[in-house]
């Protein structure tokens, strides 16, 4: 029962968090209301006990599958370099920069735990990270990179980790092991996520070859995989994180998900978008209700210790400050290099503005990765001592979590106002395009169809002619629909920048009265049934006829740019979803 009540009520203040985020229109990022919202319940008497090792299994490998599956396969290529370095070099230099620097800071904490401290500070924190730059302003080059590097950087980080932990505890260090174990985790970990992916989307490749495309028993199954893969990885010593990394990319790279139905894929569509939601709201609860008992554990260490607790607030300050020079200097570094190498290789290569640089630095915020593995720190016991200066190291982490996202929450909307997406930015043509493409296809389908019908006209014997008549009038409507969709398109692409900006603005405006129609549909559907003229099956069906119009609507909406990047001539209608009447 207690699990039971906890689980409700952690699901509870998850919805509340969110309520109060977009009913009270508070200009501050969803996870700092959420840990403030988990601090609160805490104080009221909601103690949750925090188990690292189940955090890691439960909450990790969805969230980062689902992260995996939705990376961009060409431009993680394109960028592998860059994010590479910013995934292991910077974790390496960070351990080593910062470590030094939190012993200078803090003699009492010694060398190998400060770099312990430093190993688990240096992942940035995927779930924060796309939380503090949604909303489609920050160049997608960026988004790219940072995410590519909060998928990757766990990995590098928590081996550090494990290796600084181990040389604290016995005073034994080897590099020449700790390359070792890194090699083996890490290609390991990638291996094993990739077969077991890539033997489940086998498995359910031949189930739908043979027409079994149950719903609810495929998004169940896909729901466990990455669970799975995360297990039999660290079952192996290897790195489930990065299993779980592999494991999406390689589904995505299979296309399994399009062989199944409509239906399959919108349903798991809306699945993984409430498991996304509501496991990265209670991560961020869980590091709310933790945080009373964390910052009364850093109060009693400072008094024990005889430090003040300013100096311990100025110490968290310190750290981040140092943490966050370091970021900045080694994009700094990157950026350099690969403008020297491309130099002599007389490519062309993109230069970020130091305001993209700035954006980077702040957006590498700490999160779930670090609570987890901070306080799995041994703790003394009767079995053997604990680690040296744990509840220090503890609190310094948990205080250095909380400013990283302050900084962001801080610093990133004023970074990113006035920022446009890449104008070079493939992605921005290529709708258009491939849109045009398919409309030409549909196009000369019917009008292979028309030919086919007058043949069939020239031939057909009397009494058909009405049947053919109305395939003809049919084939016209839809040749109508897809012409007009290609001039539209092709006049858009061809058009002055005021000219396209027009275009657009019509296209959110004819969107939104789109969207205006579903609603008033909808509540007109749900008035007959009131009034008893239908019943609930035909309103079943029809809303899911309207659920699949409806997700054509918002696709198109979101691929159009947004209202603020657009040269401000003409009211701008917004396209919004529609929602079901009560």
């Amino acid at each position: 029962m207690h699990a039971v009540f906890i689980t409700l009520a952690l699901l509870t203040v998850t919805g509340i968090s969110s309520l109060i985020s977009r009913v009270g229109r508070i200009p501050v990022p969803l996870p700092l209301i959420q840990i403030g919202v988990g601090a609160m319940a805490a104080l009221a008497g909601l103690n949750i006990g925090f188990d690292p090792d189940m955090f890691l299994l439960l909450f990790i490998p969805p969230l980062l599958y689902a992260d995996a599956y939705r990376m961009p396969m060409r431009e993680f290529g394109e960028l592998r370099h860059i994010i590479i370095m910013m995934a292991l070099g910077l974790v390496v230099f960070t351990t080593l920069v910062c470590g030094y620097f939190i012993h200078w800071l803090i003699p009492p904490i010694m060398l190998p735990a400060a770099f312990a401290l430093a190993a688990v500070m240096s992942p940035t924190d995927a779930v924060s990270v796309g939380s503090m730059i949604e909303g489609g302003r920050a160049p997608a080059r960026v988004v790219h990179i940072l995410h590519g590097e909060a998928l990757l950087n766990d990995a590098s980080g928590l081996v550090c980790f494990k290796f600084a932990v181990a040389a604290a505890m016995t005073g034994l260090f080897s590099f020449q092991q700790a390359l070792g174990s890194f090699i083996f985790m890490s290609v390991g970990g990638i291996v094993i996520g990739i077969v077991c992916a890539w033997a489940a989307c086998r498995a359910e490749h031949m189930l739908l070859v043979r027409g079994y495309d149950d719903p609810p028993t495929h998004i169940t199954l896909a729901m466990m995989l990455p669970f799975g893969i995360y297990l039999t990885a660290d079952a192996m010593q290897c790195s489930g994180i990065l299993a779980a990394v592999a494991g999406g990319m390689t589904v995505k790279f299979t296309g399994v998900m399009n062989e199944a139905r409509t239906e399959t894929r919108l349903k798991a569509t809306t699945v993984w978008d409430m498991v996304n939601f509501t496991f990265n709201a209670v991560i961020f609860l869980l590091l709310g209700l933790q945080l009373p008992d964390l910052v009364t554990g850093g109060a009693q260490i400072a008094r024990a210790g005889g430090i003040p607790p300013w100096f311990l607030v100025l110490a968290i300050i310190g750290i981040q400050v140092m943490m966050s020079l370091i970021r900045f200097a080694w994009i700094w570094i990157s950026i350099s290099t690969r403008r020297l190498f491309a130099h002599f290789r007389h490519r062309k290569t993109v230069v970020p503005s130091a305001r993209t640089v700035l954006l980077m630095t702040v957006a590498g915020t700490r999160g779930a990765i670090t609570l987890a593995a901070v306080l799995s720190l041994p703790v003394v016991t009767a079995a053997g001592p604990g680690f040296p200066g744990r509840d220090l190291l503890v609190t310094l982490a948990a205080g250095v979590i909380i400013c990283s996202l302050l900084l962001a929450s801080l610093a990133i909307p004023p970074l990113l106002h006035g920022m446009s997406a890449d104008e070079n930015d493939p992605t921005l043509h290529e709708l258009d395009m491939m849109r045009i493409e398919l409309a030409q296809v549909a196009i000369q389908t019917l009008h292979a169809e028309q030919t086919a019908l007058a043949q069939r006209e020239l031939d057909a014997s009397p009494g058909s002619d009405e049947l053919v008549d109305l395939k003809q009038e049919a084939v016209g409507r839809l040749l109508h629909e897809y012409q007009d969709t290609v001039r539209r398109l092709d006049n858009s692409r061809a058009a002055e920048a005021s000219i396209r900006a027009t275009a657009i603005r019509e296209k959110r405006a004819e969107l939104a009265l789109r969207f205006r129609i579903i609603r008033h549909m909808r509540e007109r559907l749900h008035m007959r049934v009131v009034q008893k003229h239908i019943n609930d099956e035909t309103e079943w069906t029809i809303n899911q006829e309207l659920d699949f119009i409806e997700q054509e609507l918002q696709i198109e909406a979101r691929s159009l740019p947004r209202p603020d990047s657009l040269p401000a001539t003409a009211p701008l209608a917004s396209p919004t979803p529609t929602e079901r009447p009560a």
